[in-house]
């Protein structure tokens, strides 16, 4: 009869890299920097409709169809996905279930922050980059977050 103990071991100790992706394949729950995001729901239709945006003119003030300010451009692709938020970036972060940054998903909406004010807002696309309407100047685009001072938020 066998009397050793089992002790428990994390999942990837026990299985190590190749089988790591191997279970990945297969369906295994694993934490793991090449797993796919997630997508937020409702916020798939939005990124969507932000995305079909593309090029369309800043304008200050503006929520579409043609020209868009940055919450503006959130608020407008939120609502095609059957969603109201408010017209403000610092209305809608006051407004969406905040989430933290490991668990963001596409579809989330991203608050640029400068102390305890939020001055911008993008919905993220996934891979670092937000759809957004930057600036006077610009156009809504597909861009890199820039900057480590966002927050995420969910709309439900």
């Amino acid at each position: 009869m066998n009397t050793r103990r089992r002790t428990k071991v994390p999942l990837l100790s026990r299985l190590g890299t190749a089988s790591a992706l191997t279970a990945a394949a297969v369906g295994t729950s694993l934490l793991a920097p090449w797993a796919p995001e997630a997508v937020a729901a409702p916020g798939m239709d939005a990124l969507r409709a932000a995305a079909s945006k593309k090029g369309a003119p800043y304008k200050w003030g503006a929520s579409g169809p043609h020209r868009f300010d940055c919450s503006g451009l959130t608020q407008y692709a939120f609502k095609r996905a059957g969603k109201k938020l408010p017209r403000t970036a610092a209305g809608q972060y006051n407004q969406a279930q905040k989430v933290p940054t490991i668990t963001r998903a596409r579809g989330d909406l991203v608050f640029f922050q400068s102390g305890q004010s939020v001055y911008h807002v993008g919905i993220y696309a996934g891979h670092g980059r937000i759809w957004h309407a930057p600036k006077t100047g610009a156009v809504v685009r597909l861009e890199r977050i820039w900057s480590r001072n966002v927050s995420y938020g969910r709309v439900g």
